[in-house]
This record gives structure tokens, sequence and C-alpha cells, in this order.
């Protein structure tokens, strides 16, 4: 009691203590992101050296009802500066009922198709595909998997970059993931601006630091021999890219980045984004729970990897929604009560908790925004030069988008939705719209 009292005479309150420790643990938890972006500021990007030797690579490429896009990627893989006799491409149709299989053959893949209505999604499709792979063409065939998925389209040199990785010895590997349509709408383009940073200010940062990437999405590289030592795809979660890095992170598998570009088309409407992201989410919550205890294990021994991918997928605005309620709660218990429970100053305080939250995030994110449009501007390809002035301001918005994300996907159920593209852009397309 004596505690409380001293506590309050100084202007301690428990909500100023509850905010203070709350601002105190997210700081701690990801000072180390800070410490990414100045790394990723001062070193610039990453740059590999040549390799010793030339790889072979067999594409796989997990497509479901993707007849307008699935050509053009195939034809941005064959036009690769890389021994074209190096590259496979393989496709797995899986359970289409328009013509991808046919559309990938004519551009020249080799493709299974796959009916399993069970198991429907990309990591089945996966393990089939590479099971199908080495039971055919031997265990030594081919070196290493390029993961895409059917919308993205290769630059020129992707292989060439990639191989550099391999040769250093990497099991796998990411890459520089780019954006077909960043004016599409304020929601690709925040989706582009995400994912320039998480190239840029965290898989290049953890890759000039010595520590272990992420893999995310599509655009990524695994070696035959941890497909081999696995029999298979064993990841099934509803975002199999994260539950595949979090293995990693927890046994030690280090996981590169090359700067090897490749573009992604990303959702326009913010129905099909909210969709995605549930998925996304619902799947972080089941990685979470599945692995945070082998990352814990993983963080006792030392692995930064490991406390790294903990922070990557622990629910961190859950913490945050619960701020804003404590808060929110706080000041309504003291209105209610006509100041009894809370004094009016002590009401301001949890007022102005709130707005400095709103506002304090709402400006990281702006920063963080526009440091990644000046470093990555060369990387942007946009008509529309308002829409990049424009991000800047919706950017946070939409990060703001996961707070009720995040609630109901804990008690949503979630399955697996494939998304529908419906423009075939080529690469020629995308570069010819950098300087609008």
């Amino acid at each position: 009691m004596f505690s409380l009292f001293r506590f309050t005479a100084l202007g301690l309150t428990p909500i100023v203590v509850f905010n203070l420790a709350l601002f105190v643990v997210f700081t701690v938890a990801f000072f180390y992101q800070i410490v990414f972006l100045f790394v990723g500021l001062k070193r610039g990007v990453v740059s590999l050296p040549d390799a010793r030797s030339l790889h072979r690579f067999a594409v796989v490429i997990a497509a479901h009802n993707e007849e307008v896009v699935i050509g053009e990627l195939i034809r941005s893989i064959a036009e690769q500066d890389y021994p074209a006799e190096l590259i496979d491409v393989f496709v797995i149709a899986d359970a289409c009922t328009d013509s991808t299989a046919e559309c990938a053959r004519k551009a020249g893949a080799i493709v299974y198709e796959r009916n399993d209505l069970a198991r429907r999604g990309k990591s089945w499709a996966l393990d089939m595909g590479f099971h199908r792979i080495l039971d055919e063409y031997g265990d030594d065939h081919y070196d290493a998997f390029l993961i895409f998925d059917a919308d993205n389209l290769l630059s020129k040199t992707y292989v060439y970059e990639m191989n550099k990785l391999f040769d250093l010895g990497f099991l796998a590997g990411t890459s520089y993931r780019n954006s077909k349509n960043f004016d599409s709408s304020w929601i690709s383009s925040a989706y582009t601006t995400w994912f320039l940073r998480e190239a840029r200010f965290l898989n290049n940062s953890r890759m000039a630091l010595g520590t272990s990437c992420a893999i995310s999405g599509s655009g990524w590289m695994v070696s035959s021999r941890i497909i081999r030592a696995m029999d298979g795809w064993d990841f099934h979660t509803l975002t199999e890219d994260i539950q595949f890095s979090t293995f990693c992170a927890a046994n030690n598998v280090r996981i590169g980045y090359a700067p090897a570009e490749f573009f992604d088309e990303q959702p326009v409407t913010l129905k099909a984004s909210w969709i995605q992201r549930m998925r996304w989410t619902k799947g972080f919550y089941q990685v979470f729970f599945s692995y945070g205890g082998d990352l814990v294990k993983g963080i006792k021994s030392g692995l930064f990897s490991s406390y790294d991918m903990l922070m990557t997928i622990a629910p961190g605005m859950i913490l945050t929604l619960i701020s804003l309620i404590v808060n929110g709660a706080y000041l309504a218990l003291g209105y209610l009560s006509h100041g009894f429970l809370a004094t009016e100053p002590e009401m301001m305080m949890a007022l102005g908790s709130i707005i400095a939250f709103f506002t304090s995030i709402y400006f990281m994110f702006f920063f963080l925004g526009l440091v990644t449009q000046i470093t990555e501007r060369a990387h942007i390809h946009c008509r529309k030069r308002w829409r990049l002035i424009a991000n800047l301001f919706t950017f946070p918005i939409f990060e703001f988008t996961y707070v009720p994300l995040c609630v109901i996907a804990l008690f949503k159920k979630v399955e697996w939705v494939p998304t529908k593209h419906e423009f075939a852009y080529t690469v020629d397309d995308v570069m010819g719209d950098s300087q609008g």
C-alpha cells in the first residue's frame, strides 16, 4: 500500500506504470530492427562473389487456375542470363478447372497435374512436385529448387544471382521481392513498400550481419539435400514459408539472401487483401504455437536467428490492442465513476497515451515508408508520381488494419483461398513503368 501511495505521489499512477512498462518491452524487444535499419543504410546492398560453378536448378511452380499469368512467368525464366540447359521448369497444376496445364506445357514447362481436393494448396502441391522430380530424375540431378508463384516474373539475372548464393554453401535462400503493380491502388502500394523494406532492411541486413534470413511467399531456394532429408515437403500450415523459416532458425540452418529481383502481383482491393492477410495472420499463430518452444530453446543456446524469428511471429499486435483496451477502459471507468476510480489527471494521461500511441505508430510507419521509397526508388515502377506521395500517408493506415486482423484471426477458422490474377504483365511492362 505504501509503495502505491509513493508511486502515485511521484505521478506514477497504475496506468502510467502500465504504459511505461509496455513501452520498455516493445523498445527492448524490437530495438534490433532499428539496428537492421542503420545497417541497411550504411552498408548498402550486399554483393555476392562470383560463383565458381554453375549449378543445375529445377524451378517449381504451384499453380491453381493461373492460365492468365503462367505463360509470362515461364517466358521470363526462359530469358534468363544463365545456361538454359541448367534450368528446368516444373508446374504443378493443382486442382485446376481452366487451361493452366495446357498453357504451361505450351510455354515449355514440364507439367504434373494434381487433383487431391482434400489437400489443396501450395504446400501439398510442392510436396507432390518434389517427390515426382526426385523419383523421376534422381536425387542428384538438380542441386537446388527455386520456388515461385504463378503470377511472378523474374529479372534476367535472377538465377545468376541465386547461383552465387548457392555456390557459397547456403542450403536455403531468399531474394529481392518487388511488385508488378505499385500504382494500381493504395493497397498494392502498401504491399510493395512492405516487401521492399523487408528485402532491404531485414533480409539484406541479416545477410550483412551474418545471421539467418527469412523466406516470404515466393522467390526462394532450397537445396535438394534438404528435400531429400525431409523426404519431400513437410510444412503444411497456412504459411508454409514462415514455418520453414522458423524451423531453420530453431535448428541453426542459415537462410541466405541474394539481391536477385523478381516481381509479384499484389492485391488491389482491401477485401482481397483482408482475405489474404487473414490467412497469413492465422498462419503466424499456427507457427507461433507450434514452434515457440523450439525458438526459446534456440535462444537459450545462443541463436540470434531464433530470437529474430520469435519476434517476427509473436503476436505483437495483440499487445498493442491490450494497450488500447486498458487505456480505454481506464478512461471509461474514470468517466462513469465521476473521478472516483480515476482522477481527471489520470484520465487525461490515459487519453494522452491513446493519442500518443496512434501518433507514434503512424509516424514510425511514415518514416519507414519514406526511407524505403528513397533508398529503393530505382526499383519502384510507378507511372503515377502522386501515388508515391500518397503512399507515404496511406501506408501507416494499411498497417493499422492488422490490429483487427490479429484479433479476428485468433477465433476465426481460416482456410487456404487462391488469389485470382486477371492481368498478364510482362517484364517489359513492369520495367517500362519506372519513370512516370
